[in-house]
Formats: C-alpha cells, sequence, structure tokens
C-alpha cells in the first residue's frame, strides 16, 4: 500500500511539473500590464510605449501601459512589486526609481533587492549640460573658471529635487570643486523655460527633453554625462573630457516582481532583446540621443546595485531629501 501511495504521488507530482511546463511554453496567452511610475508624455512613458508596441508584436498579446505616477516613483513600483510574479506586471523602471529616490526617502514600502526581478536594461542616456544664452559660457572650462572664481553666485535649476539633472549636477560641483545654488522646478518645461530667459544660469537634463532647444540655439549645450560623446552631438564633449572622470549617465529599463518562474524570464529578456534589436526602437532611441546597450537578468540585477551605492554618496553630500 506504502509503496502504491509513493507511486501515485510521484505521478501527481510529474504531472503538475508536466502541466506548468506546458502553462510556461504558452506564455504570454493574455495582454500584459506594464506599469509606468510617471505621467503618460513624460521621457519614461514616452519610451515605455515604444518598448510596449514592439514587444506586443513580439509576444503576439496586447502590451497595455498603465500610468501610476506619484510618490517619487514609489506608487507604481509598489503596484508591481505586490503583484502576482506570473509575467503579467511588469514595470518601465529607471535610475530615478531604483538608484536615486531609494537614497532619499527614509522608508520605502518595498525592498528594491528583495521585491523586484530585473529583466533587461534597454537604455543609456545622456544628460545634456546646458547654459543660459544670457551667460556668456561657451565651454565648460569657462563655467567652471567662473564658478570657482565667484563661489555660490550661478544658480543651477532641475525638474525636480531628486531628478536625475539634480544629481548630476551635484556630482558635476563636486568634481569640478565649484559652488552653485540648486533652485528646484517642477517639471522640466519651466526649468528650461527659465533657463531661456536668464532666469537661472545652468542646468542639466535629459538628452530627449534638451535636444529641441540645443539644436534651436534657444540654449548652450556645453557637455554631455555618458562615458562618451553622444553621437547625436558628437561637436559636445563629454564631461569627463573636462572634469577627469566624470560619468553619470541616465537609464531606463524593465523588471518584473520577484519570484517569477524562470521560464517565464528567460522568454520576457529574450523577447527584450528582440525588441531592443528592432528597427523601430533603435530609430527611437537614436532619435532622441541615446543608445541601446546589451543586458540580461544577471548583468541588470548587478547594474542596479552599483548605481543606487553610487548615487548615495551623492545624495548624502548634497544633503537631498524626499518626504
Amino acid at each position: 500500500m506504502k509503496n502504491l501511495r509513493t507511486a501515485a504521488a510521484l505521478a501527481a507530482a510529474l504531472a503538475m511539473s508536466a502541466f506548468s511546463g506546458v502553462a510556461f511554453a504558452q506564455y504570454p496567452d493574455k495582454a500584459i500590464r506594464m506599469v509606468v511610475p510617471q505621467a503618460a508624455g513624460s521621457a519614461t512613458d514616452n519610451g515605455a510605449r515604444v518598448v510596449a508596441h514592439e514587444l506586443s508584436k513580439v509576444l503576439g498579446q496586447p502590451i497595455v501601459v498603465d500610468n501610476r505616477p506619484g510618490g517619487a516613483f514609489s506608487i507604481g513600483n509598489d503596484a508591481v512589486a505586490k503583484s502576482a510574479p506570473d509575467g503579467y506586471t511588469i514595470l518601465a523602471g529607471n535610475i530615478g526609481g531604483f538608484a536615486i529616490a531609494p537614497n532619499m526617502m527614509a522608508k520605502l514600502p518595498y525592498d528594491i533587492d528583495k521585491d523586484f526581478q530585473p529583466v533587461r536594461l534597454m537604455q543609456m542616456t545622456h544628460l545634456m549640460l546646458m547654459v543660459s544664452p544670457k551667460r556668456d559660457f561657451k565651454n565648460i572650462e569657462e563655467l567652471v573658471a567662473y564658478a570657482k572664481a565667484n563661489p555660490g553666485k550661478l544658480t543651477h535649476a532641475s525638474s525636480a529635487t531628486g531628478s536625475p539633472g539634480h544629481v548630476g549636477a551635484e556630482l558635476f560641483k563636486h568634481m569640478a570643486g565649484i559652488d552653485a545654488v540648486h533652485v528646484p522646478y517642477k517639471g522640466g518645461a519651466a526649468a528650461i523655460s527659465d533657463l531661456i530667459a536668464g532666469r537661472v544660469d545652468f542646468m542639466m537634463e535629459s538628452l530627449a527633453s534638451a535636444s529641441p532647444h540645443v539644436k534651436a540655439g534657444s540654449v548652450r549645450g556645453i557637455g554631455v554625462s555618458g562615458a562618451e560623446r553622444s553621437k547625436a552631438f558628437p561637436d559636445i564633449p563629454a564631461i569627463g573630457e573636462v572634469v577627469k572622470g566624470y560619468v553619470a549617465p541616465s537609464w531606463a529599463g524593465v523588471l518584473a516582481p520577484a519570484g517569477m518562474p524562470k521560464e517565464v524570464l528567460a522568454k520576457l529578456a529574450e523577447a527584450l532583446d528582440k525588441v531592443s534589436d528592432s528597427p523601430s526602437y533603435i530609430e527611437y532611441v537614436t532619435k532622441t540621443g541615446n543608445e541601446t546597450v546589451k543586458s540580461d537578468p544577471e548583468s541588470f540585477t548587478k547594474f542596479i546595485r552599483a548605481e543606487r551605492a553610487k548615487w548615495k554618496e551623492v545624495v548624502e553630500r548634497a544633503g537631498a531629501k524626499l518626504n
């Protein structure tokens, strides 16, 4: 009798394993929700919608974009952290939500290392260092020289406290050995408008937002934050060419709730590889002056941890906090 029960249990386990394999093989068999922790029309949202469109073609199922802005990315991130890890809820994550804001908030409703499964880093983006046309600075050297001779007299804008542009500028000030007053705004458009008018002296902003103004000549672009020059602006130097060692790219990728079955994770990562190689996605990334990257779940996980550690020091030095 005992042998019969053991055989029955083994048969049931094998059947369940076979059923699970079939279920994973059929993934996805319904629509997938992509949560965007920022408002519609933001740079993160625009990029996520391109990824969603291409991913739906690869997987053969609709990808429904769900905007959940607020709480310094934490509202949208939390919705994903607490979702079922079945591959049907994914997150358009970025540097703000996973490397900057966590260092500025006393408490998060989730644990970044335990509650998320990074799937793939999708793109690296430059920040553009821009100066007001009302100022005579033609390059980084002139800006730094003036700031050193006049400590605390220059102002630098940002789209918000804790934004990539804010902390990128804080790192720039520290490494260049200069002092300038931070002026946070509620959005990049208002900040750039005041930069154009000369009410602030310089700022750093995403290339996607800065490009039209730099190309139009309404602001002066003098540096980009990546390790190398942007292909979209080859005549503008990387800040690190002048301020040695400076590298501060922004980035975006796709994450999911922790605990996702490895078969589903592998299929989703493979699908995102195809998205990254698709002509439409490459065209979008190139047009915005950014770059696609090669990635996988393991490398993206390590990257996020390294980024959070890097920006922790910058945030603490600047004394930046979010309630």
